[in-house]
């Protein structure tokens, strides 16, 4: 058992050199078989030492948490952070088996618990009207966590999230990239608070309001869906601005977006609930006002 210290501030390359260390100590094998149990940030780098070490020991992930179940253990996506952005060093490594038991979610702090709701109701947004509406009519029973309930909605986040991904697994085609709505924001957020202030789903959480404002000034999102889904993120406890930071170190750091083609960011944006789509030409005074309004 290799155990580390909880938090996104450990996903590092120091951390990972331990990891190397440790595995070489063992006499690890290509053979051998390294169990991921945790959440997104183990997954994350466990996944990411399986891919480089010996050039890949096989992977399975156990996600404990409700992000990492519903979002980092499944796709294929390992890495770790540096100082000037998140996920920056990593690759691509699918998993041989991904187990997900919903008791353990039981076990969650309520902040990180709700945090981990962001990016389900995120695929209902980019995807899934549905998923979203249940969103909307079983919010008690899904934050009391209901067993059957919360297995179905996890159940069906996950397939959407798979689906997407056996189209697109390296983010090539344009597909895979519109799992990425709220993220360019979100990470930005992240990484200039130094992955202390927020949960990755409560910077996701903004980072959609950043997005749903952008669509709906590039007259896609109607005012009355931007209005939905802050009211949702809302009820779930979620945060839907950032007030206190800065929004020119956000725009800033939102330059090491991994999705930039031709030094432009690929902006994620919705063109209704339900429906996400990619936009390169969004105006650095658009994006400012914006980010202005998210740190108020």
């Amino acid at each position: 058992l290799y155990v580390m210290s909880q938090g996104e501030r450990n996903k590092n390359l120091d951390t990972t050199r331990e990891l190397y260390s440790w595995l070489s100590d063992l006499k690890a094998e290509r053979g051998h078989l390294i169990l991921a149990v945790g959440g997104g940030v183990v997954g994350d780098l466990a996944g990411f030492v399986a891919a480089t070490f010996l050039r890949g020991i096989q992977l399975c992930q156990i996600p404990t948490t409700l992000l990492s179940m519903m979002d980092a253990a499944v796709g294929g996506k390992t890495g770790v952070d540096l100082p000037e952005g998140k996920n920056l060093v990593g690759a691509f490594y699918q998993p041989r088996l991904v187990i997900a038991d919903v008791k353990t979610l039981i076990t969650l702090p309520d902040r990180e618990r709700i945090s981990g709701w962001a990016e389900a109701i995120k695929h209902g947004l980019i995807l899934d009207k549905e998923l979203l509406h249940t969103f909307e009519q079983e919010k008690d029973a899904i934050l009391s966590l209901d067993q059957q309930i919360c297995t179905d909605v996890v159940r069906k986040s996950v397939s959407i999230k798979a689906g997407v991904v056996s189209k697109d697994e390296k983010e090539t085609l344009g597909v895979r990239i519109l799992l990425n709505y709220g993220h360019t924001i979100g990470h930005a957020i992240e990484a200039s608070t130094h992955y202390e202030r927020y949960f990755h789903g409560e910077a996701v959480s903004i980072g959609m309001m950043g997005s749903a404002l952008i669509s709906n000034a590039l007259g896609m999102l109607s005012k009355q869906d931007v209005d939905r889904q802050k009211i949702l993120l809302e009820s779930f406890g979620l945060p839907v601005s950032c007030s206190g930071l800065d929004p020119l170190q956000l725009h800033q750091t939102m330059q090491m977006d991994k999705k930039k083609s031709g030094g432009q960011i690929r902006w994620v944006l919705l063109d209704e609930i339900g429906r996400a789509v990619t936009r390169n030409d969004v105006s650095r005074d658009l994006v400012d006002s914006v980010l202005k309004d998210l740190c108020r």
